[in-house]
């Protein structure tokens, strides 16, 4: 998987971050998930502060990084740190409570530096308080290969491996081989260890990166025996691959034809990844605005493939390229929990111990600094329609390496980044927004995964004449710091907010350890010191202590780094209708080159090639093969399910329901308020949608959004809000819709009675005069779900294929869907025509929805820290409205659902995302949790074999709800449409006859425990918690679907497929790709009824 640059998203604290920064390559995409947290995801740079939860980036969302610099000596670090600390108490006026520790302590064997153990000599010891963790270097003194090992008592183990893989070409070579690898081994020769793991393991994570200098395999788990399966798995699939040239064809890319009359085409999984990648304009415009900068290294060039370079690479290039960088003199190891050390190297040394040392020439060169500015212009595919106001463009600066730049400066650089485009009040971005040139901001601001820094910003949805005022506003407000600096509100927004992130260390479902790992990467990855990257107290607090002597922190950065910076790059990407008949002429051209001349044996050759190929990959492993995959037994799992125990009481004088889930957080409180949406009427969800992830962004009564924003970033650890739809448990599979407006904070003890006015303030005091800030958003949102669409095809695919069935569903695409896009439009257009209106329905929306009635409130904090806060929770409930005042028809009392057609949604893409599905509870069938045991197998088997391997898709999946009944197929990134969707109307047969063996339903039903005990932090443990009370799902609920998981047989699996046959009979298919392909699926009688949303602005 690559580290996608999407959007280049604007992100918050960028060297001291705890989320993931840019968004690798993968090589595993993950499929869609159950309910919606919808509309504040964009916008909540406010809270972006708050980054209450991660994106993965997700994975967006997950591999974050601190950044580093070059050796120093703890002792040199700690010496100013106490004066400086002292200093900056006085300066600051709020400070969050020390680090928190990330798990219990564990005992650690004393050692010595120069012990040898297991083939490694301990080269370096110490102890990083800011990880509550014993940090040993280790060297192997075969290979020279380097091991971070990291002690603590954290159950979530990590370990990875790290190879520098500097491409010199855009043929994807080391994206194709981080697939590749993990494609059979010498210890497993099966097809695909990887997804035999995906199958039967508890991991909490298990993946592969790909970066543009890097290539990463992380697993995790809790479970050790699991854990050191995983490593074993992982370290004899980088070491000792089983390569051959139909691993290229399978993942890199291959022609093929179905008859020798027939047309030829090229497949393959990256080559299919990397056009849906380059089907996304966040995505291209991120990808040129790094190139351009690198015109001489190896960032110059794409590591994930370009479409147009990927057919060049050969298998000496490939080979070549495992053979050169995946030796272990060229590799990084880590490890990280509360496993034994002794352990750890142990295993590293069997797999380390047959090599010998070998030096691998993998350093980064230096891109050479420009004297003057450069210009740049390409074209990008921005569908069709009115493309007048389409352009994109950025501005570009090369900053310092990281590997040598001092780290209170790098912290320093991560604070002006945060005031400048963190929160839509920061000056930079503000000052983008209201000049309305453009759309929305992008760009993406300080990127510190590379070598060399960058910064990144610019605009979307520009004329064409709006490059030059764009920059020219950049250029005015880093001026004005350079001249003026911040206020001191500004500052102490920021500041407080990223040391609120540091020290809670809150890294969501993305494994503690393997975030830690990225960290230390970016400064170890350069042979820098790794540590430096992991410490933040003394940078903070000499940060801190220059703040307060006074000193022009931010002015001096704004002309040392940007001012007076020549290595200044401006990109402008020009919309081209044309551009995606271009890229499919040219696709043709290639192939027409090679195969001209071609004989009629010739052509027979490419059929034979294809059908031997897919008869390999449709191949069986054979039954001892298999049995070499380490796998855990059912007596490792937990009968029982896992519970959290919360005390509930009732405030106010309508009774709202208060949980206190009392689990050890140290400090910190965090707080969820659901307040019912279910009396809102229907034609007011579009708003909704927009408005829930608008309340700090809207400003009050009592000040602006600006201040706002600066007073939520200052006295908190964030606070943001969005919408939750879902479905109530019933034996029917039709519970009542549930839907929520969901507030959350969070914050240490002292700062909640701050929290919870701020919260009561946005609820109350919300400002809806503001018509020109609520066009703006209106602008923004429209903006990212335009240009959204063609990257999350899957998911809008679902969406509309759900609408069909239930109304949870169809409310869901009201407020997030293809259908809340039309609406969007709408609204803009209402604004001008008719703003009373307007402002009337967002104070009925307050109506509707904010009271005390049904609402439930969530603190997860200890049992003392909650009666410590409980004046402020029962002073904020009672003063709310004790019921809605709202009128009109609630949404959930006569619900419509949309039509049940068979739909093509357009969009500007060579590849496709294709969805077949329909609901199985409304045929009778009541779906266990045995049966989605089956539907996971099925997913991991036959459908990653047909719909991935065999048809080139990126992604081929399927989903049971078996809540609701609802079964989806899916694909992603898929360049077919007809034969997917004949892969799915053959997995019933497939499924009614498939004969498990003991082991394979046993491998199945640990990877469903796991999925089942997915690893939580404490606040994610108590919002779970309390959504399940509102959707009744009980303990009981949930121990009976377990049981039923553990107890599965074969026979379930077979009444699975018996009821998918119902799928192919009366399923609905939607279908979200480009025109072309569409209507090819259409000449082939599929009958779609076209939709091109993208162009009906």
């Amino acid at each position: 998987m690559l580290p996608a640059l999407a959007a280049r998203t604007l992100r918050v604290g960028l060297l001291y971050r705890v989320s993931p920064p840019r968004t690798p390559v993968m090589a595993f995409v993950p499929t869609v998930g159950a309910g919606r947290v919808g509309a504040a995801t964009r916008r909540s740079a406010t809270a972006a502060a708050s980054s209450l939860r991660p994106s993965v980036a997700a994975a967006s969302a997950a591999v974050s990084t601190f950044r580093g610099a070059p050796l120093r000596t703890h002792a040199t670090a700690a010496a100013g740190a106490a004066p400086a600390a002292a200093a900056a108490a006085a300066a600051t006026p709020r400070m969050v409570a020390s680090a928190p520790t990330p798990a219990d302590t564990v005992a650690v064997t004393p050692r010595s530096v120069g012990d040898v153990v297991s083939g490694f000599a301990l080269e370096r010891e110490e102890y990083v308080k800011e990880m509550a963790s014993t940090v040993r270097v280790w060297k192997h003194q075969g290979t020279g290969t380097q091991l971070m090992s990291v002690l603590n008592g954290d159950e979530n183990k990590t370990f990875g491996v790290v190879f520098r893989t500097p491409p010199t070409d855009s043929t994807g070579v080391p994206h194709v081989l981080e697939h590749s690898v993990l494609c059979g081994s010498r210890k497993y020769p099966v097809k695909e260890p990887f997804v035999e793991l995906m199958k039967g393991s508890l991991n909490t994570f298990l993946n592969a990166f790909t970066y543009p200098d890097k290539t990463c395999y992380p697993v995790a788990s809790c479970n050790e025996q699991d854990f050191y399966n995983l490593v074993d798995v992982y370290m004899d699939a980088v070491f000792h691959p089983r390569l051959t040239p139909d691993t290229l064809a399978q993942e890199g890319h291959h022609l093929e034809a179905d008859s020798a009359s027939g047309p030829v085409s090229i497949k393959g999984v990256v080559y299919n990844e990397m056009k849906g990648a380059y089907s996304s304009p966040d995505r291209v415009l991120g990808e040129y605005s790094q190139r351009v900068l690198f015109p001489d290294n190896t960032y110059g060039v794409e590591s994930g493939g370009h479409p147009r370079n990927i057919p060049d690479l050969t298998w000496e290039q490939f080979s070549g390229f495992h053979a050169r960088y995946y030796h272990p003199s060229n590799a990084r190891m880590w490890f990280y929990g509360d496993d034994a050390e002794e352990k750890r190297l142990t295993k590293a040394n069997e797999f380390l111990a047959e090599f010998d040392a070998s030096p691998v020439d993998s350093h980064i060169d230096l891109q050479k600094r420009w004297d003057a500015p450069r210009n740049f212009s390409f074209d990008y595919d921005a569908g069709s329609g009115d493309l007048t106001s389409k352009y994109m463009a950025t501005v570009n600066w090369l900053l310092t390496p990281i590997d040598s730049t001092e780290p209170e400066k790098l912290l320093e650089l991560s604070v002006l980044n945060h005031i400048l485009l963190a929160m839509s009040a920061s000056p930079l971005r503000k000052a983008l927004t209201d000049s309305q040139l453009g759309e929305d901001v992008v760009g993406g601001g300080l990127e510190m995964d590379l070598r060399q820094m960058s910064f990144s910003v610019g605009l979307k949805g520009m004329k064409s004449d709006g490059q030059a005022k764009m920059e020219a506003i950049v250029t005015d407000v880093l001026q004005k710091v350079a001249d003026e600096g911040f206020s001191k509100e500004m500052i102490d927004a920021s500041l407080n907010t990223i040391e609120f992130r540091l020290r809670e260390n809150n890294t969501g479902s993305f494994p503690k350890g393997l975030s830690f790992m990225l960290r230390a990467m970016t400064t170890w990855l350069h042979d820098a010191d790794p540590l430096q990257a992991l410490k933040f107290e003394a940078p903070l607090a000499a940060l801190k202590a220059d703040l307060a002597a006074g000193k022009p922190v931010f002015q001096d950065l704004a002309k040392e780094y940007f001012l007076n910076n020549t290595h200044r790059a401006s990109l402008l990407l020009t919309p081209d209708e044309q551009y995606t008949a271009k890229e499919d002429a040219a696709e043709q051209a290639r192939i027409a080159a090679v195969t001209k001349g071609f004989t009629d044996a010739d052509r027979q050759n490419i059929v034979d090639s294809t059908l031997r190929l897919k008869a390999k990959q449709a191949a069986v492993d054979a039954p001892e093969a298999l049995a070499t995959i380490p796998t855990l037994t059912r007596k490792d799992l937990n009968r029982a399910a896992k519970t959290v125990s919360y005390e509930k009481e009732t405030i106010g004088s309508s009774g709202a329901t208060v949980l206190n889930h009392p689990l050890f957080t140290n400090g910190v409180v965090y707080f969820d308020m659901m307040l019912s949406m279910d009396k809102l009427p229907a034609r007011l969800l579009p708003l909704m949608s927009i408005f829930s992830g608008s309340l700090t962004e809207l400003g009050t009564t009592k000040r602006d959004f600006v201040s706002l924003q600066q007073e939520i970033g200052r006295e908190t650890g964030g606070l943001r809000s969005s919408t939750f739809i879902t479905q109530m448990v019933s034996a029917d599979g039709n519970g009542p819709a549930m839907s929520r407006l969901i507030v959350r904070g969070k914050g240490m003890v002292s700062q909640i009675p701050k929290l919870l006015d701020l919260a009561r303030e946005i609820l109350l005091d919300v400002d809806v005069s503001n018509k020109e800030r609520l066009r703006q958003l209106l602008i923004e949102e429209r903006s990212g779900l335009e240009s959204g669409i063609a990257g999350s095809g899957h998911t809008v695919a679902a969406t509309r294929l759900n609408a069909m069935n239930r109304a949870g569903s169809w409310a869901d695409e009201q407020m997030g869907g293809i259908d809340y896009l039309v609406a969007v439009r709408s609204l803009l257009k209402r604004i001008d025509s008719d703003w009373p209106s307007v402002q009337a329905d967002m104070r009925a929306i307050l109506d509707s929805v904010v009271s005390q009635e049904d609402l439930l409130i969530n603190v997860t904090t200890t049992a003392d820290d909650y009666r410590t806060v409980r004046p402020s929770i029962e002073s904020f409930v009672t003063a709310l409205p004790a019921h809605p005042s709202g009128s009109g028809s609630p949404w959930t009392v006569k619900t419509p659902l949309l039509p049940a057609v068979n739909e093509g949604i357009i969009v500007p893409s060579t590849v496709n995302y294709v969805g077949l599905a329909t609901n199985l509870c409304d045929l009778g069938f009541r779906p266990t949790g045995a049966h989605s045991l089956a539907a996971k197998h099925l997913g991991t088997s036959y459908l990653w074999d047909t719909v991935r391997v065999q048809g080139g898709a990126y992604g081929g999946f399927c989903r049971l709800d078996a809540r609701s009944g609802q079964f989806a197929y899916l694909s992603y990134r898929d360049p077919n449409v007809e034969g997917t969707i004949q892969s799915y109307k053959g997995a019933a047969a497939w499924l009614r006859s498939v004969d498990l063996t003991d082991e394979e339903m046993t491998k199945s039903v640990i990877g469903m425990i796991g999925a089942l005990d997915s690893y939580q932090l404490p606040d994610a443990k108590g919002f779970a918690s309390s959504v399940r009370l509102l959707t009744k799902e009980t303990d009981e609920f949930r121990q009976g679907r377990r049981e039923q998981v553990l107890d599965a047989t074969v026979k379930d699996f077979h009444e699975l497929g018996e009821a998918l046959e119902e799928v192919n009979a009366k399923g609905n298919v939607v279908v979200v790709g480009g025109a072309e392909a569409l209507k090819k699926a259409n000449e082939g009688g599929l009958n779609l009824k076209l939709n091109n949303v993208v162009a009906e602005a």
